[in-house]
């Protein structure tokens, strides 16, 4: 049977046929994506649970948007938005993946060491230490290791970080009847529209999405008849990213409060989850959050080059360095990528003993809440085009969630820009 149309039966088969979009979904799933559970989890209970699963539905909604385009036209997005929008565009997007990408990196490592330290106390690393070992190892294995090898070390990490987390939240042993009303009955309690507004926002990632289009190359899959093998992919790798999302939320419901906040918080969520399931628990989910930080790392390391090495060839015109289906040159051969992969293992690494100046920290936070309905907005513009995209030109389902996607990320936009300069 063709590949761009098989529906794999068994889960095996399916598991190995899983590819991009597992990979897309783990990157975004980190440190911000468990905080937010876990603060939402803890303070509203199971009635949130159905914003964990409708971040995750739209932005399998985004990412489905970003492969349409390519598989359309056989252009990356950043190529389609590069030579289809004004020139500005592509220069601001190189500029905030400069901020971004800094900022990122630094807050992996950090996450990296973080979870190391927990996982391996009587080690006498500190912190640091744990996350510069964790940007270093990055490093090589992006720098040295090919594309197939990266995706099977993802699907290994992500197996084991989803098991592990699952495992923990049915151990706790929550009501169903909670969890259905909680998933079917939308509920938004006073004072959490925020926080919930947050929380749909991180599932599943941001600027990584825009990954998805170099790992479609890396797989070889092109031409609008892998449509359907690539929203196969999307929906299976984001179901998982929602259900471990939704784990997330029961264990921190079924948790005592605690007074922490940031990594702190996971933390003293494994603790919790000793005094309820004993030490198995505990280690379980440091094992399952260690996976969850080092795989975005991974991820970010290895996919977030290729949006810099786009940007800059698009911006300066040079087609010559890009993906060539016919001559085989890669985006991975270009020292721009190579440079922004250096760019994000080291430098950031003096955050981790350095206080993030205030001023960086709400220019981050504006500039990153506005991608998300710069995205939806580029994909409705350029995805209902039929010159451009032809028959898979968006239908009106797609349209509907790209649509609240954008109003629900650009409230976002405006919570987080108001909040952050009337702090200021």
């Amino acid at each position: 049977m063709d590949e761009s149309t098989s529906v794999e039966s068994s889960p095996v088969a399916w598991w190995k046929s899983l590819g991009p979009g597992f990979i897309v979904a783990a990157t975004g799933v980190g440190a911000g994506d468990l905080i937010a559970a876990a603060v939402v989890g803890q303070r509203y209970g199971l009635v949130v649970l159905w914003a964990v699963a409708l971040g995750a539905l739209l932005k399998c909604a985004l990412n489905e948007g970003v492969s349409r385009w390519q598989l359309a036209t056989g252009t990356t997005l950043i190529e389609g938005w590069g030579t289809r929008l004004p020139r500005w565009v592509g220069i601001y997007f190189i500029g905030y993946l400069g901020l971004w990408g800094f900022l990122v990196a630094a807050a992996l490592a950090a996450a990296c060491g973080v979870a190391a330290t927990a996982l391996m106390p009587n080690v006498p690393f500190t912190v640091g230490t744990w996350g510069a070992l964790h940007a270093l190892t990055g490093y090589l294995l992006v720098r040295w290791w090919g594309y197939a090898g990266f995706e099977k070390l993802m699907k290994i990490l992500m197996g084991i970080m989803f098991v592990a987390v699952v495992a923990c939240a049915v151990m706790m042993k929550t009501s169903p009847m909670d969890l259905f009303r909680g998933l079917f009955w939308p509920t938004i309690p006073v004072g959490s529209t925020k926080l919930i507004l947050g929380l749909m926002g991180g599932v599943g990632g941001s600027v990584t999405l825009l990954c998805y289009g170099y790992w479609l190359r890396e797989k070889k899959w092109q031409g609008g008849g892998m449509h359907r093998r690539s929203m196969f992919d999307l929906v299976s790798a984001y179901a998982l990213t929602g259900f471990f999302g939704l784990a997330v939320v029961v264990i921190a419901a079924a948790s005592t409060p605690v007074d922490a906040s940031g990594n702190a918080l996971v933390l003293a969520l494994a603790d919790q989850l000793a005094l309820i399931l004993g030490p198995l628990g505990k280690w379980c989910f440091l094992f399952g959050f260690w996976c969850a930080v080092f795989t975005s790392l991974l991820g970010v390391w290895q996919g977030v080059p290729y949006l810099f090495a786009d940007s800059l060839a698009t911006v300066a015109k040079r087609k010559e360095i890009r993906v060539n289906t016919i001559d085989g040159l890669d985006l991975a051969h270009a020292q721009a990528y190579q440079w922004f992969l250096a760019y994000l293992a080291f430098p950031p690494l003096l955050m981790l003993w350095w206080h993030k100046p205030i001023s960086i920290v709400i220019l981050y936070a504006v500039t990153g809440a506005f991608f998300m309905p710069f995205l939806a907005s580029v994909l409705l513009f350029m995805n209902n085009r039929r010159e451009w995209v032809g028959a898979l030109k968006n239908g009106i389902w797609i349209n509907l969630l790209l649509i609240f996607a954008l109003m629900l990320f650009a409230s976002l936009f405006v919570f987080e820009a108001w909040q952050r300069f009337v702090s200021a």
